[in-house]
């Protein structure tokens, strides 16, 4: 948690701000505390967003479903004001690890039975969550949150408010996608529009997390486009899954979302655990909850203010609070739940419900907040450590927030392909797409090429994609935009997203570009330069001649056993930094005297692609395990080229580290 800024409001509602937890694209988060001593996070809408009344709207309709949602297997809402100038929403505490912290960083993969019980909780909240007309997007094993009673959702729905205005045209490009990589669905790849089911296959993948430590279909340090075109095409690595969790999973991760099951049946179907986490992991939630205490202690009692969320009052006697009803900070949620509050559209009547441990209601203990759905009755067979660690939980739920903004991938207007810039971000219109430029050797013989893609954001925003290739290495990252004049767009501090080889890529340094009419820039960073053209952006780079497979002919004067030898490349439409080209090569094995043997050698291999104007240019090969003969040999980076040839067209395959010979290829037959 950093401090707050002099430009940061001291109070938000009746929420006292004590510290800033990060910002993100749609807004900025802020750890908060109500006047009876609840700790929240509080999200606060950026003001260029907050100018838009197709966001005011879209926003005010999603805060009113989560609100609907009640706190169900989720963080409850808590207060809200959708028509503030800034609007914002108050988020309750969620006492506990998240599941990539727990599975990641502390014990490893969890007990198939947990897992089960996992899937179980997950899918309940799910359920909620689209029978409230959500879908959330993002389910990934850092929103996913391990508690005594159950998982818990978190961060999610507000981020669909600014996906429906890019439907208009005035956030974020068509198709633009929103999700992490590793945990998202096909749908979400393709930028199709999602449903719940694209829910339930992200589900699927968290499963396989907590049962193996691995993402199904790789993480980002693989290469982020990578990752996404095996979401899309590839069938999942279950390797290590245990053989109970087999078809649960494989139903969630099908291609199809008609044929995946839904949240309502998956809830049906599942057994569950009592107690559902190992003795490690609750010791651990123990020992989590009793550090909280220790860090924030008890809230000032002088502090003063009316009611936003209902924080240390008690439930009256029905235990819920109505549909539609409001608690007082320091109130009391009678039969129908709509005791007083301070904030301009009150806090949701759905969340006033607390105590996530069975305590509320006629014993009114505060907990974490389950909403307009009453508590379910504390199930039988607890360990004496598991009720001491249960004790300590509901202590701390006036510790600290667990929610975050979500990160906004899309953050920001206009369009790949020179869209206007609109008042969500500062790039210049004329700056908006992909440009691609040669730093070393020359258009028809490069040795160093670099592309970037340029989208609308918000200064400090990571809205460049850059590539840069060389002879033996294919590095991508997002810089931040720093500044833009009409005639000057300067890029900072970067992020590694893909390296080839891995883990051999450093963050790119300060870039900038500056126009020189549409379609060319001047970019420098440090000594060097290079004049940079426009080319074409998007999921469609590829030229349309390249596409298909093409096949090298046999030499049959020099290659003994001609008909063994095959070499084809294939060519795939898709997006920079995607696996777009794969090499196949089978020949017989020999003897030190060059005789054929009987076995034939098989290598196969992939390439990112990484820039995509006159020529095509792929990073380093990228064994395939399951092909891959120990006397085969990877290339690295290249570049292919179209040429004619008595009517008919040749792709011809250059290294790019040295000058030399292409591999020429004739289209394959279908």
């Amino acid at each position: 948690m950093e401090s707050l800024n002099a430009e940061d409001p001291v109070s938000v509602g009746p929420f006292r701000l004590i510290g800033r937890l990060g910002v993100g694209g749609m807004g900025r988060v802020f750890l908060a505390r109500s006047a009876g001593g609840r700790t929240v996070a509080v999200k606060v809408v950026h003001a260029e967003l907050a100018a838009q009344d197709e966001f005011r709207r879209r926003f005010a309709r999603e805060v009113a479903a989560l609100e609907r949602v009640g706190g169900t297997g989720t963080a409850p809402v808590l207060g809200s004001d959708t028509t503030a100038g800034s609007p914002w929403v108050a988020i309750g505490y969620v006492p506990g690890p998240s599941l990539r912290t727990v599975v990641g960083d502390e014990f490893g993969p969890l007990p198939p039975a947990t897992v089960r019980t996992l899937a179980s909780g997950l899918a309940r909240a799910l359920d909620h969550i689209h029978a409230a007309g959500l879908v959330h997007r993002d389910l990934k094993p850092s929103n996913v949150l391990l508690t005594v009673d159950g998982p818990r959702i978190i961060d999610f729905g507000i981020a669909r408010a600014v996906d429906h205005v890019a439907e208009g045209g005035n956030l974020t490009t068509t198709g633009a996608v929103v999700g992490s990589p590793g945990f998202m669905s096909p749908e979400q790849v393709r930028g199709d529009p999602v449903s719940p089911a694209s829910d339930v296959f992200c589900l699927g993948s968290v499963l396989v997390y907590a049962a193996t430590g691995r993402a199904p279909f790789g993480t980002a340090d693989s290469g982020v486009h990578a990752t996404l075109y095996r979401i899309a095409h590839d069938e999942p690595d279950l390797t290590d899954l245990p053989p109970e969790l087999s078809g649960l999973i494989r139903a969630c991760l099908t291609k199809d979302p008609e044929a995946r099951p839904t949240a309502t049946e998956i809830v049906e179907t599942l057994p569950v655990a009592d107690p559902w986490l190992p003795a490690d992991v609750l010791a651990r939630l123990g020992r989590h909850a009793a550090r909280l205490l220790e860090a924030e202690g008890s809230p000032d009692p002088g502090e003063g203010g009316r009611g936003g969320a209902g924080t240390s009052g008690t439930a009256g006697a029905s235990g819920t609070a109505g549909a539609s009803g409001t608690t007082g900070d320091s109130g009391t949620a009678g039969a129908s739940g709509t005791t007083e509050t301070g904030g301009a559209s009150g806090t949701a009547g759905s969340a006033g419900t607390e105590g996530a441990s069975g305590t509320a209601g006629a014993s009114g203990t505060a907990g974490t907040g389950l909403g307009a759905v009453p508590a379910p009755p504390r199930r039988r067979g607890r360990t004496a450590l598991l009720a001491a660690v249960t004790a300590l939980v509901v202590a701390a739920a006036a510790g600290a927030a667990y929610t975050y903004w979500p990160q906004d991938g899309g953050t920001g207007g206009g369009g790949r392909n020179g869209s206007s810039a609109g008042p969500s971000g500062i790039v210049p219109a004329a700056f908006l797409g992909a440009w691609e430029g040669v730093l070393k050797g020359s258009a028809n013989v490069p040795y160093e090429t670099s592309r970037i893609e340029i989208t609308q954001g918000p200064a400090g925003a990571r809205a460049a994609v850059y590539t840069h290739v060389t002879g033996e290495q294919l590095c991508m990252g997002r810089a931040t935009l720093v500044s833009a004049t009409e005639g000057e767009l300067v890029l900072g501090e970067a992020e590694i997203t893909a390296s080839v080889p891995a883990r051999r890529c450093t963050p790119a340094a300060r870039q900038t570009l500056r126009l020189r009419s549409a379609d060319v820039v001047e970019w420098g960073s440090g000594v060097a330069t290079s004049t940079f053209r426009r080319v074409k952006a998007g999921t469609d780079v590829v030229p349309a001649a390249y596409v298909g497979t093409w096949k090298q002919a046999p030499d049959t004067m020099n290659q003994p056993d001609p008909d063994r030898w095959s070499y084809r490349v294939t060519v795939s439409q898709g997006p920079v930094g995607a696996p777009l080209v794969r090499f196949e090569q089978s020949y017989p094995r020999m003897d030190d005297q060059g005789n054929a043997l009987a076995e034939d050698i098989d290598c196969a291999a992939t390439a990112l692609v990484g820039a995509a104007g006159s020529l095509l240019v792929i990073g380093p090969e990228t064994r395939d395990p399951g092909s891959w003969d120990p006397d085969c040999v990877e290339n690295g980076s290249s570049n292919l080229r179209i040429v004619p040839y008595q009517g008919k067209d040749r792709l011809q395959v250059y290294g790019m580290s040295a000058e030399g010979e292409p591999a020429e290829f004739v289209r394959d037959k279908p």
